[in-house]
């Protein structure tokens, strides 16, 4: 035996053999079980590819002429379910392998030319077989890595709940904010045709847009008189601070311009950045939007929430200065025509409002 994968260490390893010369087969089952693998041979290639769909094998040594079809017509078929299966070819003669584009296309590790003598194919299976031992390391590596970040991912995700939960229970009008700020944006993403991708952003994005709020003095957010200039400065930092929070992880990344921009105006005079009309994030203009929504339909220290048709005219209003006008003009008519779908939000976080 080459140095290399001991035969003690092969049995882990299944090969299956596809050759319509039955002898070939037997020869093939006597060489490798020698040799310490486990081996299934199949004549009819038809029966071999539903055979690989149904069972685990790391190496195919696979003739190419063969009937009803051929070896690359197999492997054709094979890749269409299975990428990483190692495949070598075996020919009758170097002349009629197939043309080395096809062997690249349908990724086909090597072929080897049949004979009475399996040095070379031996050769070419254990550097095969220590390929594959080589991948399944690294996905062994790459899952025991997915694994452990997750859990980080898991246990920051948590810490970041609780930070907002904090933020909450400090203000009456701030607790079920969020997650009402979360459907509304949900609500709106999908009455605009919005991706799954889009939509699920909206959602985390809508929950976490005022986590920032965490770095405001109580003094200024419980505050039930009018803001001071400088107090009011302090406020317009919570976006800063959120996307500051939020981006030490990468599960966030997507929901930052929510967080970030979701105070800016569609006529530029709202705050971090004064970012104007389609500038600013799309999915921040939506935010922006159900924020909005829920500020005025919310009661407050200083007055009572606002009727609907008062909150339905500050939306006309102010269609092309504060809000996007399309994503506005769609938000009315949700306001219009499927109000229930709000007030069944409004009830579920916060019924008493």
């Amino acid at each position: 035996m080459r140095k290399g994968i001991s035969s003690n260490e092969n049995y882990k390893y299944k090969i299956i053999g596809v050759d319509d010369e039955i002898g070939v087969l037997d020869t093939l089952k006597v060489f490798l079980n020698k040799s310490g693998y486990g081996f299934v041979g199949i004549s009819d290639p038809i029966e071999a590819i539903e055979r690989v769909k149904e069972e685990h094998f790391d190496l195919m040594l696979l003739d190419f002429i063969m009937t009803p079809v051929h070896g690359d017509q197999v492997v054709e078929e094979i890749r269409k379910f299975n990428k990483d299966l190692y495949i070598l070819l075996l020919t009758g003669h170097k002349d009629l392998a197939p043309p080395l584009d096809t062997i690249k296309r349908l990724d086909i590790q090597g072929y080897c030319e049949k004979s009475d003598k399996f040095d070379q194919l031996l050769l070419l299976i254990e550097s095969g077989i220590k390929a594959v031992s080589q991948m399944n390391l690294i996905k062994e590596i790459n899952n025991e890595l997915k694994d452990t970040y997750d859990k980080l991912e898991k246990a920051y995700l948590e810490s970041i709940e609780t930070l907002r939960f904090t933020v909450e229970a400090k203000d009456t009008y701030t607790r079920g904010h969020s997650d009402r700020v979360s459907e509304y944006s949900v609500l709106l993403g999908k009455k605009l045709g919005l991706s799954d991708d889009d939509v699920n952003t909206l959602r985390i994005g809508g929950l976490f847009h005022d986590i920032g709020k965490i770095g405001v003095p109580d003094s200024i957010l419980l505050k039930e008189s009018k803001l001071t200039d400088d107090e009011y400065s302090e406020i317009k930092n919570h976006p800063a601070i959120g996307t500051h929070i939020l981006s030490n992880a990468t599960i966030f990344k997507d929901v930052l311009p929510i967080v970030k921009h979701h105070h800016e105006r569609y006529d530029g005079n709202g705050y971090p950045s004064k970012l104007k009309g389609e500038e600013i994030p799309y999915l921040a203009r939506i935010a922006a939007i159900a924020d909005s929504f829920d500020a005025m339909t919310s009661r407050r220290t200083y007055r009572d929430s606002l009727p609907l048709d008062v909150v339905k005219s500050e939306f006309q209003r102010c269609k092309g200065t504060q809000f996007d006008p399309n994503y506005a003009d769609t938000f009315l008519d949700i306001l219009n025509n499927e109000y229930e779908e709000i007030e069944k939000i409004r009830q579920k976080y916060n019924p008493e409002q």
